[in-house]
Parts: structure tokens; sequence; C-alpha cells
């Protein structure tokens, strides 16, 4: 089973550089406090390292 990371938004993305929205939007975040599963790869956590200041990652 693939190891999958869970990613909540907790800032909004208002007023930020516009490849910081656009990787929200990759991630399939758009709101505050949504939460998605993401599977654990180098990609994803490349995305969540730009957002890091706009997002939490969940421990299971």
């Amino acid at each position: 089973m693939e190891k999958t990371l869970r990613i909540k938004l907790v800032k909004s993305a208002y007023g930020r550089k516009p490849n910081q929205g656009k990787t929200l939007k990759a991630l399939g975040l758009s709101k505050i406090n949504q939460v998605v599963e993401k599977p654990d790869n180098e990609a994803v956590r490349g995305m969540i390292a730009t957002v890091s200041h706009l997002v939490e990652v969940l421990q299971d």
C-alpha cells in the first residue's frame, strides 16, 4: 500500500505569488481548512515545500 500525505490549507493564497496559487490548485486545495490526500512522492513533497507557509501536513 502506498503512503499518503494529508494536506490542509490553513492560509489563503490571496496576494501571494502566482506560482503559489497554481501550486495550491494543482494540489487540489481551494478553500481554507480543506484537506486532501496525495501520494507521498518527491513531486508532491516539492509542491508542499513551495507553499509550506500556507499548508499544514497532518499526521495520522
